[in-house]
This record gives structure tokens, sequence and C-alpha cells, in this order.
């Protein structure tokens, strides 16, 4: 069984009259409820349809989920379990067919990280008459009480100290007390662009089977989609997500370390691992996937910078933004501390748009319900910061349109990180101009508009909504010791005369947005 590592894993035993609830998002049988009953025992798994129609959601995502949920049921029953698959509108029509046949059981299911959701199915399960136990739920490295006893309210939080610890708690790349190499990280080392003649390594594709094609023509006629229904290649099986695993850790986490913030046209995947989807289904644990990147750079298979790139996201940045939500929901999903209020640009949807980046990377998850975290965060995030979105209104984007994307991993992601709506860990918005795009990707050669250029009809977007975010954005921003040089740039464009043609020039992009024209 796999279980946190750091902290006290749970202990608890499955009885007689206990029935293993499987969420969509937790299909593993490593831990949790499934992982202590015995083969023959019932289990249950509830598709909800509801859910669904909420928002447009990727034709991908809706795929993945329902189709690994189908493969589950099919793999429990092959293997000798009693499995009871309820497919619904609503959590409450299943939990009342469920207990009208199954009175005297208790459900056990782990706890999920979405917030609010224990508390809305206790409801649910107590309004039919139900028994219903939430247990800890295992899919982390860490524990919540570990966490919560490491913070002990009077530490920041600071990701960058999250990770050592967890570094030093795991032993995971460490000497000792030491980090092997002798650096806690590598991110110096990691912001190459490849070479012209580079060719990122191949991308694994599942093989189709009858079920997931049947899902996915299902998903089309019953659901109100985003997103191409075409070339869907996720895995929805335990199997095909450990033959990704495998083909990451061999082909492409060679290559992964110094080019993981490049971004390159025509090359949505570049060497990154496409885990996540995987991971935050449950068909992955995140400990099996550490452990498989550290063999490979204990065996000399890989080099330190990009194991440690890699160990740094799974062990240190996912459970970062785990702990970060929980601590700070209901607040953080409505967080707006810059008092951004323009609703999204309809290019979000559309991908028509002349600025290559923008419709290159949106053209890359109407696509496949992805793009790296490079282009989410220094593009997408990037832009609709400078814009000046409400921060709910991109995340609920993000939610609906990647297929790794859940409200938990969103929020603490695009509200905070991205936009900076809260202040909670960011120290800083990560906000920039067209320079470090055209300094990280290739996007910028093929683009109409003038990457060196502030202002002019041909001057990219990125420049002036850049210095105009500044200029509207003084009293919050100037007094950060980190955004002192930019404020100085800002005082020489004022004195200049240059602010107010920056300013007529993001008005006139915004006539330009209003009129699918930018």
């Amino acid at each position: 069984m796999r279980q946190p590592t750091v902290g006290t894993p749970p202990e608890y035993t499955i009885g007689a009259d206990d029935v293993p609830w499987l969420l969509g998002t937790h299909l593993t049988e490593q831990c949790g409820p499934l992982a202590r009953a015995p083969e023959e025992s019932q289990v249950l798994l509830i598709e909800a349809h509801d859910f669904a129609r909420r928002m447009p959601y990727h034709h991908h995502k809706l795929t993945l989920v329902f189709a690994a949920m189908r493969h589950a049921r099919d793999r429990l029953r092959e293997a000798g379990y009693d499995v009871t698959y309820i497919q619904t509108d609503t959590f409450a029509d299943a939990f009342e067919t469920f207990f009208a046949d199954n009175p005297d059981t208790t459900l056990v299911t782990m706890r999920s990280p979405s917030h609010g959701s224990e508390r809305q199915f206790r409801d649910l399960v107590a309004e039919v008459g139900g028994d219903l136990r939430v247990v800890e739920n295992e899919l982390f490295v860490s524990t919540r009480q570990a966490f919560d006893e490491w913070i002990n309210g009077d530490r920041e939080f600071r990701h960058e100290r999250f990770y050592r610890w967890m570094r030093k708690q795991t032993g995971v790349l460490m000497d000792g007390d030491d980090p092997i190499g002798g650096e806690w990280n590598y991110d110096t080392e990691n912001r190459e662009f490849p070479p012209e003649e580079w060719e990122a390594p191949s991308v694994p594709t599942p093989e189709s089977d009858a079920l997931t094609e049947e899902t996915a023509a299902w998903v089309s006629s019953a659901f109100d989609t985003w997103g191409s229904p075409e070339g869907f290649h996720w895995p929805v099986t335990r199997q095909q997500a450990r033959d990704y695993l495998n083909h990451f850790v061999t082909h492409r986490l060679p290559v992964f370390g110094p080019y993981q913030d490049a971004m390159r046209s025509a090359d949505w995947a570049m060497a990154h691992s496409l885990l996540g989807a995987s991971v935050n289904i449950g068909l992955l644990h995140p400990l099996e996937v550490i452990e498989a990147v550290t063999d490979a750079y204990h065996s000399d298979e890989v080099d330190l910078p990009s194991a440690e790139g890699y160990v740094r996201q799974i062990l240190g940045w996912r459970e970062f933004m785990r702990h970060i939500y929980r601590h700070t929901m209901p607040e953080l999903a409505t967080a707006n501390q810059l008092n951004a209020t323009h609703s999204l640009p309809t290019l979000y949807w559309s991908d028509e748009t002349d600025m290559h980046c923008l419709a290159e990377t949106v053209g890359d998850v109407h696509a496949r319900g992805y793009s790296h975290h490079i282009q989410r965060l220094m593009i997408l995030a990037n832009f609709a910061t400078l814009w000046g979105v409400e921060p709910q209104e991109l995340n609920e984007w993000f939610h609906a349109t990647y297929v790794d994307a859940y409200h938990w991993v969103t929020t603490p992601n695009v509200i905070e990180m991205g936009q900076y709506g809260h202040g909670v860990f960011a120290t800083k918005p990560y906000v920039s101009s067209a320079n470090y795009i055209d300094r990280m990707s290739n996007y910028c050669e093929d683009c109409r508009y003038d990457s060196s250029a502030n202002v002019g009809e041909e001057a990219c977007p990125f420049n002036a909504l850049y210095w105009q975010f500044l200029d509207r954005n003084e009293e919050p921003l100037r007094s950060i010791h980190r955004m002192g040089l930019m404020y100085s740039h800002v005082d020489d464009k004022r004195e200049s005369g240059e602010i107010e043609e920056i300013r007529d020039r993001v008005d006139r992009l915004r006539e330009l947005a209003a009129d699918s024209d930018l």
C-alpha cells in the first residue's frame, strides 16, 4: 500500500458492512478504503452528470474522467469485486438509490481535496438516512497534520522553504542533511531555449479501445463541450498511465531539465511529462512518480538538474498548492487584491488573435486540453493579469479547459501565482512584457506584432499592457522591493511623456479586442 511518507498515515480497517466509495478522482487500488478491502467486497462508483453541465468543459477532460471511471469499473469486476456503478444526474439521486438497496451499509471514502465537498457529501447522505465515513486522502506525499504542525500558524507560506523541508523529511535526492550535488534547486540551469535542430522526444499515444471511443461519442452527444473531440490520447487505465510514466522517464526526462521553461511553436509537449492528468485522478501515485524519476538519476540515466527539476514540481509545488488551498479557502476563490474587473477576452475561447503566442497556446489547449506550465503562467495568466481580468473568471476558464485541472489545483495556481490575487505566498506579480516571451520562445519570429515596440499599431500588446499595469497598480506594488527597478522605468516614461502614449495604446487594444480584431 502507498501512503504519505511525511506525517503519520491513517490506520483503519474496512468492516463487513463498509463499502468503499471511489470518487472519479480516486481511481486507485494502491491506497484508501479499496486497498484495505477484500477482493470480493462491494465497491461503489457514482457517475454523476450534472457537474459536467456547469460549464463548457473540454471534451477531452470529460472523456478522460468518464472513460477512466468505466475502465475502473470493468477492471474491478474482472478482479472479483462486487461493483455498484450508478449513472445518474446528481449525487443526491445516487445516494438515494444506493441506500435504498443497501440500508445497513456505511460508505467509506477518501476526503476530496476540493473545498466544501466533504460537507456536501455528508449532508446528502444524511438526507437519505445513510452513513458516510470520510478518511484521510492518501494520494499525496504529506499529510494535512504534518504540514499544519510544520507551519505552526507563524511561518510564512513560502514554497522554497516548504520544498526543502519536504526533501529533508522524505530523503529524496538527499545526502544526509544536505541536498545531493550541494544545491537545493537547479532553476538557473533549466532556462535554456533549444537550438533550431533540436527535436523533442516522441509523445506516447495509448491504443484506442471501444469503451473509450464509445464514451467520447457519448460525451459529444450529452454535453455542451469546448475543445476538439478529435485526437484524444490521455491515459484512462492504470496500465496506460504506467506506460506514460515509463516513456517519460526513458525518453523525455533526460532532456526535460534545460528546456522545461522553453516554449516553441508547433511543439506543444516539448519534453514535459504529461502525467498531471493521471496523477490527479489517482491512476498514478505521486510517490511512484518520484521514485521512478530518482531511480533514473541514481542509475545515471538522467542528470541531476532534470531529476531535481521534476521532483520540485511533484514533491514541492503540487503538495504546496494542496496545502495553500486548504489554508486559504474559501477566501482564495474570490480574492482580487488588485481589483481587476475586466472580462476575459473572447480570444481565450476562440484563439482568434494576431498575437502568435496567445493564438498558439489557446490552440494547444483547444486541441488537447493541455499546455505546459510556462505557457499557463507567462502567456495565459500573464496576459490576463496585464489586461485586468477578474481572477475568478480566469480560474473558471482554466478549470473548464485543462484535462488536469481541478478546483484545488487551479485556484492557488491561477488566482495567486498567476494573478497575484491574494498575497498568501506570491511576493510579487508574475508579469512580463514581450521581452520574456521573445527570450523563452520562438513565437515572436512569426508574429505580426513587434516585440520591441511599446506603442504604435504594430507594437506587441504585451508591452503597453505591461507598463500600463504598473502605472495603474502603483499604490499596491511600488513598495515591493523586487519591483523597484521597474518603477524607476515607469518614472522615466512619465517624465518623457511616453506613459500617455502607452495609455492610449491600451485603450486602442481594448477596442480591438471588443471587435475580435486584436
